[in-house]
């Protein structure tokens, strides 16, 4: 019996070039791993090392193969070859990638939760939050959050009006200036509510309006998450006792108050239409808020079955429609659900994009022709 460790080099001849001829940390190796064979290597005591050479032990199409992987200018390295893979091994891997998607997510919201003293409203107040602002205002929403407790506006629930005050005003949105009685009467209040809870307004510069459309800028955000945290008493117990998806889409269901029906920013009024919050925003938040913090608290309390939940959610659910998903329809991968969805989400970032080939279930299988 050989005790030790197992060196690899392409060549047996870098066991010389890296110097470990020279290293007594070097002089237990029982096996030198090369691809070519080129010269016998000794250690510090003169012992030879044995050799095994690789080159003529492997099946060379699969080394090309895994090559043309490595060098492939697709998004997807295998996109050619991909649909030869088995309805079965695709199934039962997107099911681990979907497990893995939500525990790269909830890695975020562990430190969070941790931040705030493991006070489950608290951390999902401010993921919500978070997700208010999308891609484009998440920065604003997140900053908004973290200067703006959850424990204050929880004390307003029930007054629109106070709640809409202190989210403008911690916003940096409101000005002494306004022509509109509305939000001059917010901007008074907000001075009163500042000083009583001595608060300091993040920078207005942080919220984004360009290259949104109007129904998505921050202003209308703001007034549509005023809404929900208006009626939002309930809400985690609601996202942990809820059964249904549509009892959580429900709850998500607001509308931005009256002043929003013919504005879209303060003073400049527009044609009239309700500010509601669109279902494909309530399923985002649901996909990258609500599942997760659920499959997180699942994970905390050792509940199974909130676990399942989550994944549940997520697979009644319709697909997304981004770029990530329309890489992969063409590469005729058609996913049934968000949660396939989030598994191609997955496999894309952390599988092709870093071309992790042989740590994929896909790849491998198409390396080994099965």
């Amino acid at each position: 019996m050989w005790v030790g460790n197992i060196e690899i080099h392409i060549n047996s001849s870098d066991w010389y070039k890296h110097g470990h001829h020279k290293d007594k940390s070097y002089n237990n190796i029982v096996l030198h791993v090369v691809y070519n064979h080129d010269i016998d290597n000794k250690d510090t005591l003169l012992s030879k090392i044995p050799t095994l050479e690789i080159r003529n032990l492997f099946n060379n199409k699969l080394y090309y193969k895994y090559q043309d992987y490595l060098i492939s200018k697709n998004t997807i390295p295998c996109q050619n070859d991909i649909g030869k893979t088995s309805s079965i091994l695709l199934m039962s891997w997107l099911n681990r990638l979907l497990v893995e998607r939500l525990e790269h997510k909830t890695k975020e919201m562990l430190h969070y939760h941790i931040y705030f003293h493991k006070h489950w409203q608290d951390t999902l107040y401010f993921f919500i939050s978070k997700n208010f602002g999308f891609k484009k205002n998440s920065t604003g929403f997140e900053m908004l959050a973290k200067s703006l407790p959850y424990k204050i506006l929880s004390k307003h629930r029930g007054q629109i009006f106070q709640l809409e005050a202190l989210l403008f005003g911690q916003a940096g949105l409101l000005k002494n200036n306004y022509s509109d009685i509305y939000p001059q009467k917010l901007y008074k209040e907000y001075s009163f509510l500042r000083k009583k809870y001595n608060l300091t307004p993040i920078k207005q510069t942080l919220w984004k309006f360009s290259k949104l459309r109007p129904p998505n800028f921050p202003t209308i955000r703001i007034a549509q998450f005023a809404q929900l945290i208006n009626k939002s008493e309930s809400l985690w117990e609601l996202m942990i006792k809820s059964k249904k998806v549509n009892t959580i889409k429900d709850a998500l269901q607001v509308t931005a108050s009256d002043y929003w029906d013919n504005h879209y920013t303060f003073d400049k009024k527009t044609s009239l239409k309700k500010k509601n919050l669109g279902d494909s925003c309530i399923e985002n938040i649901i996909i990258n808020t609500i599942s997760p913090i659920i499959f997180l608290y699942g994970k905390q309390t050792s509940g199974t079955s909130l676990c399942e939940k989550s994944i549940e959610l997520l697979s009644i659910l319709k697909p997304e429609n981004n770029h990530i998903i329309s890489t992969w329809e063409r590469a005729n991968i058609k996913p049934q659900n968000a949660s396939d969805t989030q598994a191609l989400i997955e496999l894309k970032k952390n599988y092709c994009v870093p071309k992790r080939c042989l740590q994929c279930s896909i790849g491998n299988a198409l390396l080994k022709g099965v």
